[in-house]
């Protein structure tokens, strides 16, 4: 009867009976993967950490703003009308420069073409300038006014500036065709001939006459097939003849006319 008792207790001890509940052990990988997802939360939180650090640097902070404005490419316009244009705050973050905004404020002087906005970190910004290029002059009110290749006027004054030739048409600006195109005329021109030019004048967008420094009128006609007119112009002027000629008419260059 002892052992009876005995052995059940065995069984009962050694190996679970049927309504015996066993712990279930735990998956072999389970412990291993908790220190993983420590590690995946760490390293989420060190990125976290940077990249605040990060935005307070280019943000919040004193180290990165703008300390110095520099501008290049300029001569006609001042440095000083540049830099007030631009509407740049010094001690402004570099990163909250909002450059597209400053290039259109440049843009908008008259002397300036094109401009370009550079940061140069830690804390310079650089106004790259491209000034328009006057081609003409005209006088107006007693007053000269250089005009650029699109009519745009970049400078006025009392006195003439040198080196450029005069343009005579009857509104000179940058939405009259005749003044248009006796600029793309003067633009096509190689420079040794563009030298020679003293005044140009247009009277309609396909009536440009160039008077030369030597006293030649040239009827340029409109400012299509530049090229051809300016290989026989040349070919002219390489003769004795063509030199003497006072009035060369090359406005179809398939049948040059002189005077």
């Amino acid at each position: 009867m002892n052992e009876a008792r005995t052995g059940r207790r065995a069984v009962r001890d050694g190996v679970p009976g049927p309504d015996e509940e066993q712990a279930p052990d735990e998956a072999p990988g389970e412990e291993r993967g908790r220190p993983g997802r420590w590690k995946v939360v760490f390293v989420t939180l060190l990125v976290l950490g940077a990249l605040a650090a990060v935005t307070w640097v280019l943000l919040g902070s004193r180290l990165l703003v703008v300390r110095h404005v520099e501008v290049t490419g300029t001569d006609l316009a001042p440095r000083d009308r540049v830099v007030a244009a631009a509407g740049i705050s010094l001690g402004k973050p570099m990163a909250r420069l909002a450059t597209g905004g400053i290039r259109a404020r440049v843009e908008e002087l008259r002397e300036v073409e094109s401009a370009e906005i550079e940061r140069h970190w830690p804390g310079t910004v650089r106004i790259v300038v491209r000034e328009r290029v006057p081609a003409a002059v005209f006088e107006r009110d007693g007053r000269y006014h250089s005009i650029d290749r699109h009519g745009v006027v970049v400078a006025d004054g009392e006195s003439r500036p040198a080196g450029l030739p005069t343009l005579a048409a009857a509104s000179p600006g940058p939405s009259d065709k005749a003044t248009l195109a006796a600029l793309t005329v003067l633009s096509d021109l190689p420079e040794r001939l563009k030298r020679q030019v003293r005044e140009v004048t247009a009277t309609g967008p396909e009536a440009v006459t160039l008077l030369m420094a030597s006293g030649q009128t040239v009827e340029w006609g409109g400012a299509e097939r530049a090229e051809e007119k300016i290989r026989l112009l040349e070919a002219l002027w390489r003769t004795a003849a063509g030199r003497a000629v006072a009035t060369a008419d090359v406005s179809s260059p398939e049948v040059l006319k002189t005077k």
